[in-house]
């Protein structure tokens, strides 16, 4: 279980992030915003770290002709 932001946090993490939200704004926002921090948290316990990603990206270099 993750615990759940205050309204005083967000307001702190939305100004950090340059956002000046009113706190009718930061009121709607909060739910989601627990909601999503909890949806993270469930699927960081599925993920076993051994795992590996089922595709990769590498960027490389390469001359075009």
């Amino acid at each position: 279980m993750v615990d759940k932001l205050t309204l005083e946090e967000l307001r702190a993490m939305a100004e950090r992030a340059g956002l000046r939200l009113g706190d009718d704004d930061l009121q709607r926002l909060l739910p989601g915003v627990n909601r999503s921090r909890q949806q993270v948290a469930e699927l960081r316990e599925l993920i076993d770290s051994d795992d590996e990603p089922a595709g990769t990206f590498k960027a490389a270099y390469t001359e075009r002709k």
